[in-house]
C-alpha cells in the first residue's frame, strides 16, 4: 500500500529478533537508528529454539512464501554472523515422524512439500516413516540479539529529534492492546542432554526436537493462550517431557526449563507499517520469526527509505 515513510533516522522500541533484524537492515543501508530494550525475561528471543521447518503444521504444508524468505533469511544470518564472529544459521534435514495412523493424509500432501522432499526414512523405531525434508536449520536467537545489541550498543539511546519510532515490542505489545485483537500463546521449552543423534531435527508426537550443540538439545513445545507470562511451570515441563519421551526414549537429563510468550495476529504472518497515530510497527512474528525477520525487516526497511509500499500480505492497516 501507499503513503510510505520518511527517510530521516528511526527509534527502534523493543531490540529482541524483530528489532535486532530491522537494525541491520539499517545499517547495511547505511541509515541511522537509534534504539532501546527494556530486558524483558519472557521475550520469545530469549528462549526460542530457533526452529526453521519447511513444511509445518498438521496439514503438512510449506509455510507461506518459503521460496522467498528462506534464501534471504540464510544469505542475512551468514553476513551479520560474520560480522559477530559467531555461527548463527545451522542447517539441518528435518526428519517429520510420522505414526501409522498419519501416514495416508501426508502421503497425500508429498506433491505439494514437493521442492522440499528429500527421501522417504521407512526403517524409523517406533514410527511408521520419517519424511525427511531440505531447508530446515536453526537459528541461535539469543546469541543473535546479545550480539547485535552489543554491536550496536554505542546507539543505545534516547531518540534524536524528529526520529520515527518503530514498535518493535513483540508479545509486551500486543498484549498491552496495541494492535486490538491478538492471539499470542505462551510456550515452555526444555533443554536436555540426550544420546541420539545430533544431524537432524526431529518433528513428531505434537511436538519438536532441535540439537543445539555439545549433546545437548531443545525440545518443545506447548501452547497455553491463558497465561501469558514468562514463568515456566510443572504442567508445561509435563507436556514437554513427554514428547521428549516419544521423540528420543526415556534416557534424558532435563538441563534447563524455559518459557515465552510468541507475538501472535492474525494467520501468524508478520505485519509492518504506521498506524493512524503515527506510530510504525513490527510485530507478529509467531513461532517462525527466525525465517521471516530478515526478509519483512529488508521490506520495511526500504517503505521507511521511502523507496518501496509495503505489501498488503504484511501490512498493519490490512489487519
Amino acid at each position: 500500500m501507499k503513503d510510505r515513510a520518511i527517510g530521516r533516522s528511526i527509534h527502534i522500541t523493543g531490540m529482541g529478533l524483530a528489532g535486532c533484524c530491522l537494525a541491520w537492515q539499517r545499517h547495511f543501508r547505511g541509515e541511522g537508528f537509534t534504539w532501546e530494550d527494556d530486558d524483558r525475561p519472557g521475550a520469545a528471543s530469549k528462549v526460542a529454539a530457533g526452529l526453521v521447518n519447511p513444511v509445518t503444521g498438521k496439514n503438512f504444508s510449506p509455510s507461506w512464501r518459503l521460496a522467498e524468505f528462506l534464501p534471504e533469511a540464510e544469505a542475512f544470518y551468514a553476513k551479520v554472523g560474520e560480522l559477530l564472529g559467531r555461527q548463527l544459521w545451522f542447517s539441518y534435514p528435518v526428519w517429520r515422524l510420522v505414526a501409522e495412523g498419519e501416514w495416508a493424509k501426508v502421503e497425500s500432501k508429498l506433491g505439494e512439500a514437493g521442492p522440499w522432499l528429500e527421501r522417504i526414512e521407512e526403517d524409523v523405531p517406533g514410527w511408521s516413516r520419517a519424511v525427511v525434508l531440505k531447508g530446515g536449520g536453526r537459528v541461535a536467537t539469543r546469541e543473535f540479539c546479545e550480539g547485535t545489541r552489543a554491536y550496536f550498543s554505542a546507539m543505545r539511546q534516547q531518540p534524536q529529534d524528529q526520529a520515527a519510532t518503530v514498535w518493535c515490542e513483540g508479545a509486551a505489545g500486543l498484549i498491552a492492546g496495541r494492535l486490538g485483537r491478538h492471539r499470542c500463546a505462551k510456550g515452555e521449552i526444555l533443554t536436555l542432554r540426550a544420546g541420539c543423534p545430533e544431524d537432524r531435527i526431529l518433528i513428531g508426537g505434537g511436538g519438536w526436537l532441535v540439537p543445539v550443540g555439545g549433546g545437548l538439545f531443545k525440545v518443545g513445545s506447548t501452547y497455553v493462550w491463558d497465561r501469558l507470562d514468562g514463568e515456566p511451570t510443572d504442567e508445561g515441563r509435563a507436556k514437554v517431557e513427554k514428547i521428549a519421551r516419544l521423540l528420543v526414549g526415556e534416557d534424558f537429563e532435563v538441563i534447563a526449563h524455559d518459557a515465552g510468550v510468541r507475538p501472535i495476529v492474525r494467520k501468524s504472518q508478520p505485519v509492518i507499517g504506521p498506524l493512524e497515530d503515527g506510530r510504525i510497527v513490527f510485530n507478529g512474528l509467531g513461532s517462525k520469526g527466525s525465517l521471516y525477520a530478515p526478509g519483512v525487516a529488508t521490506r520495511l526497511a526500504a517503505w521507511l527509505a521511502g523507496e518501496a509500499d509495503i505489501e498488503s500480505e504484511l501490512d498493519v492497516r490490512c489487519l
